[in-house]
């Protein structure tokens, strides 16, 4: 016989897996940025504008901003008083872009935190960033100056919105769902990067037969990324809610000044739980593995093992589909033994599939394509876990400060991997040697992570322990 508080009961329960099942949705959102347009289109798109541009400025000057073969290295572009070779354009960006959302992160997560506004905040920075990608189809001839603007402003709200949307997790799921609501979201978020990316590269592959330039559909892959970014927003806008009281009552200006002293307070504070930052200093370590396999791996292909571009999209689409499962099988491990001895069993199953693309032979796709649903398995799901672990020991209120720490912190450590790669690449004259030495932040980061009592550092900040750790 039910009483009323078991109706209660039940009904918070529909409540909060009503808000789970939206808050997965913001995944599906917003990975068709860094999957598409960053990883995928925008890099080649505005490289060929910048370099259409210094072959403009020949034309139109007699100046020679485009010596030798007039490829993308030899054609010098000027912006802000620097002059560099259009081919640099896109790393520097990367680079700056990175800067300004370190300095941007922390200030965006403390207001939400002050203001705890972070569905309000949420929808504006969602919306302004699929707004300028959208724009981002504008950006033709020799206008890549507006494309670099566009795209740093896409970039800062898409790591503003993030970090909002990660300190939605612990108020919509107990101790105990984290590790599978994380992992589904996860696991959706690639799913749906790789539906948007299989359209937007079946239009461009079409090209010809469509009528249209390879331009051209790289500008409707920005709207379809933009469109596609705004529309899955809305579900969880409409089913999110704010869960706690502001911190203060300020408003304009003053919030930002607010915000400020509320890092600043964060900060201070984050001294008292030094085993919280020790979980998010081994993180870095193995996150920037991840992402540095993840960034390079087209490059090992393409120069290394000699594949063309279309075993190179199929990669990339082989990754992005097995990465759904990999989420939802590391969800499901992690229910029955805990997050951490999953994160670790998946650091291991890094190391397999590193040493194995070491030992993929020239032009064997099949073995390629094996090493890419390697990756696909453990990609997502390593960072959902990692991301559901961190939210157990983040001080109740200050949930978007701590995450644009880690989102910060994965930024600012996330030339080490790129630069160990290049330079190993370029002391031994191969990449086999250089995708090996990766292996490195992925062994540091089981050793130490071993080492991290996380049931000690959730109970240090106040947080209910969920049953297995």
């Amino acid at each position: 016989m039910k009483v009323k508080g078991d109706d209660a009961a039940d009904a918070t329960t529909a409540g909060r897996r009503r808000e789970q099942r939206g808050w997965v949705w913001y995944d599906v959102a917003n990975s068709v940025f860094p999957t598409s347009v960053i990883t995928v289109f925008l890099s080649l798109y505005l490289t060929s504008i910048a370099t259409n541009a210094a072959k403009a400025d020949t034309a139109l000057n007699g100046a020679n901003p485009c010596a030798g073969d007039n490829s993308f290295d030899h054609c010098d572009v000027t912006i802000l008083g620097l002059q560099f070779p259009s081919g640099s354009l896109w790393g520097y960006l990367l680079s700056a872009a990175t800067v300004i959302q370190v300095l941007v992160l922390p200030i965006m997560g403390a207001i939400a935190d002050r203001t705890q506004n972070k569905k309000k905040m949420l929808a504006f920075f969602a919306f302004t960033g699929s707004a300028a990608t959208i724009a981002l189809a504008t950006v033709e001839g020799t206008g890549w100056k507006l494309g670099v603007l566009l795209f740093v402003i896409a970039n800062i709200c898409y790591g503003s919105s993030v970090v909002v949307y990660y300190a939605f997790l612990p108020e919509i799921a107990t101790p105990d769902e984290r590790d599978a609501v994380s992992s589904r979201g996860w696991a959706f978020g690639y799913l749906g990067g790789g539906v948007a990316l299989a359209i937007q590269l079946g239009i461009t592959l079409s090209a010809d037969s469509l009528g249209i330039s390879s331009g051209d559909a790289a500008r409707i892959a920005f709207v379809i990324s933009g469109i596609w970014w705004a529309a899955f927003t809305i579900i969880p806008l409409r089913t999110l809610t704010e869960h706690r009281r502001p911190h203060g009552r300020e408003h304009g200006a003053s919030v930002v000044s607010a915000g400020f002293k509320e890092l600043a307070s964060t900060l201070r504070q984050a001294k008292a739980f030094p085993l919280t930052l020790a979980f998010l200093g081994t993180y870095l370590i193995y996150t920037d593995g991840i992402a540095t396999v993840a960034n390079v791996s087209a490059q090992y292909g393409s120069v290394e093992l000699k594949f063309e571009q279309q075993t190179l999209i199929t990669v990339i689409l082989i990754v992005q589909f097995v990465a759904f499962v990999g989420g939802v099988l590391h969800g499901f491990v992690a229910k029955r033994v805990g997050a951490k001895k999953t994160i670790l069993g998946s650091l291991l199953v890094w190391i397999v599939v590193i040493t194995a693309a070491f030992f993929v032979r020239v032009g064997d796709e099949t073995q390629f394509y094996l090493v890419a649903a390697g990756i696909g398995i453990v990609l997502g799901g390593t960072n959902a876990l990692s991301r559901s672990l961190f939210s157990q020991m983040v001080p109740p209120g200050r949930e978007a400060q701590y995450f644009s720490l880690y989102e910060v912190g994965e930024r600012s450590t996330s030339w080490l991997g790129p630069l160990v790669f290049a330079g190993v690449g370029q002391a031994t004259g191969s990449l086999r040697p250089a995708i090996l030495a990766l292996i490195i932040f992925f062994v540091a980061g089981f050793v130490l992570l071993i080492f991290v009592p996380v049931r000690r550092a959730i109970k240090a900040v106040g947080n209910s322990e969920p049953a297995l750790v």
